[in-house]
Order: structure tokens, then sequence, then C-alpha cells
């Protein structure tokens, strides 16, 4: 097992996105997380990653015979790109997926996933043990139940994971808000997607010409 000693600070340029099973199959089994939520975080992780040229994976399991493609809101996200099909539960198991992940040249992997419990789990012991140092996005992945997911969090902690949430990620990435070049599309995602955050950004910027901060 290979467990970081130090965690730097997420940046685009050292870590790339991994997006698993986001399907409507996967979504009908979801309980941990009201699934409207959980479509918005995902998208809102997806934008922060578009926003900021982070490098995505997207991956889908049987897509074609079983779970269905992709929910249409994140694939608007990447229009273009198409998700890499699978037949294994482990992403980790799939030398497509693995080849992808390895073109990308980052070490630092931000993963979210349906389910928390089998498809997120999985990768991520994997990734660990192959020297990848792993970010778990807790709120853009879902469990067939809450203590699923509760316990999946902790396995991957315990095997050396790193919890976040989808807005700290946007954040993380923009970190200085004088990064002019990504200032008004941060805001934007924040406003589109942040709930009660981007809220007060729409009334500092309306009532009082300011930014959000954070």
């Amino acid at each position: 097992m290979n467990k970081q000693s130090t965690h730097t600070l997420l940046t685009p340029k050292n870590s790339a996105l991994v997006l698993i099973d986001h399907q409507p199959q996967m979504f009908f089994g979801v309980q941990s997380i009201d699934r409207q939520t959980l479509v918005n975080n995902v998208v809102g992780l997806a934008k922060s990653a578009k926003v900021f040229n982070v490098p995505t994976i997207l991956t889908t399991v049987a897509a074609e015979s079983f779970s269905g493609p992709l929910f249409p809101e994140l694939q608007a996200v990447f229009p273009d790109q198409k998700p890499i099909d699978r037949t294994t539960m482990n992403s980790w198991e799939d030398k497509n997926f693995v080849a992808a992940v390895e073109k990308t040249g980052r070490k630092k992997l931000i993963m979210a996933a349906l389910w928390t419990e089998v498809c997120l789990v999985f990768p991520v012991i994997s990734a660990i043990e192959a020297g990848y140092e792993v970010y778990i996005v807790v709120d853009a992945s879902g469990a067939t139940t809450v203590e699923a997911h509760q316990m999946a969090i902790q396995r991957m902690i315990q095997a050396g994971a790193v919890p976040v949430t989808w807005l700290q990620v946007l954040l993380e990435f923009q970190r200085d808000w004088a990064r002019q070049e990504t200032y008004e599309p941060v805001l934007e995602i924040a406003k589109d997607h942040a709930g009660a955050y981007g809220l007060g950004i729409f009334y500092a910027k309306t009532m009082l010409g300011g930014h959000g901060g954070g």
C-alpha cells in the first residue's frame, strides 16, 4: 500500500479528473444523497475541470446493455468526448481506462463515481497501490445507503485517499481572485451550482459590485 506522506494543493497543472459511471441505472440505486443534488454537484465538478483545462476521463459500465449513457447534463459539459465503456466493476482492471489515466501524465487523481462502495472504492485502492495520490469527491459520489457511503469513504481514507468536496476543488484551482482569466467563469459555476454561496455571489455583484471571495 502506498500512502503519501505529504499532500500539496491541487492545481490545474498537477491533477486529472476521473468521473466514473454517472449513468441512469446507477443513479436509480443511490440513497445516500438527494439525486438532484448529486447531478448538480457532478456537473459543477465537471465544469470546474473544463474551465481550468484539467484532463478529464469519463467512463461508463455496460452503457448499451444495462446502465445507459452518461446522464445528459454531464455529457453536455464534454459534448465531443466519448466515455470509455467497460465491463469491469473496477475501472483499474480495464486497460483502456488505465491507458487514459497514464496519458494525462498527472499523479494526482480527483475521482468521483457511482456507487461509492463499488466503482469508487475499487479503482481508488488500485490507483493508490499503483503510486497515484487520490482525492475522492464525496459529494459527487453516491451509494446505495448512507452507511455504505460512509464506510466506503472510511475505507478509502484508511488506504490513503484524501476526501474533498466539489466546491473545494473549484476554489482550490482558482486559489487567487486576481486570476482574471478564470475569475468570471468560476463565479458563474458557483452561481449556477453552489447553492447559498452562489446566491451570495449574485447579491454581492448586483448590490455591491464585489466578488464572492472564499
